[in-house]
C-alpha cells in the first residue's frame, strides 16, 4: 500500500482493506496452538546448549554506573563478559573500570584490556588462548632462515 493509500485510508477517504490480500489462503484457522509468539525451535535449544557447555560469552555497552550490575551478574554466573565503554564518559567509564577490577578481584577471576576502552572479564575457571603465540613459532612452515 502506498503512502498515499494509506494516509487517505488514516482520514476515512477509503476503505481499508487491502490487509486481505497478504493473507494465506491455505492457512487453516483451526491450527491455531496459541503459541502464536514462539520462536523458532531451533534457538532455544541452541541457548540451553551453550548454557549447558558453559559456552557463552555477554557483552556489554553500558550506559552510565547504572549498568554495573549487569556486569556483575553475568560474570557471578560464571560467564565471561565483554565491556565495551566507548559510549560512556570517561568519568563513568573510570568507575565501571574500578567496579570490574573489583568483581574479579573478589571472584579470582582476570581482567585484560583488550582494545581502547574495551575490557575483558573471565572468570576463575576460564582460560584465554592467545593469538599471539601461534603468530611467534621458531619452527614451522614460515621460519625460512
Amino acid at each position: 500500500m502506498g503512502s498515499v493509500r494509506k494516509a487517505s485510508a488514516w482520514l476515512g477517504l477509503v476503505d481499508d482493506n487491502d490487509d486481505e490480500r497478504y493473507y494465506d489462503d491455505d492457512y487453516a484457522e483451526g491450527q491455531d496452538s496459541g503459541d502464536a509468539w514462539v520462536t523458532d525451535p531451533r534457538v532455544k535449544v541452541a541457548s540451553e546448549t551453550a548454557e549447558e557447555k558453559g559456552r557463552r560469552i555477554g557483552t556489554v555497552t553500558p550506559d552510565s554506573f547504572r549498568d554495573a550490575r549487569g556486569i556483575g551478574e553475568l560474570f557471578r554466573e560464571g560467564v565471561p563478559v565483554i565491556i565495551n565503554l566507548t559510549s560512556m564518559e570517561a568519568s563513568d567509564a573510570k568507575r565501571v573500570v574500578d567496579f570490574a577490577a573489583g568483581l574479579t578481584f573478589g571472584l579470582h577471576g582476570t581482567i585484560e584490556r583488550v582494545a581502547t576502552r574495551v575490557f575483558l572479564l573471565t572468570p576463575a575457571h576460564t582460560e584465554i588462548i592467545s593469538g599471539e603465540a601461534a603468530g611467534r613459532q621458531t619452527d614451522g612452515f614460515f621460519n625460512q632462515s
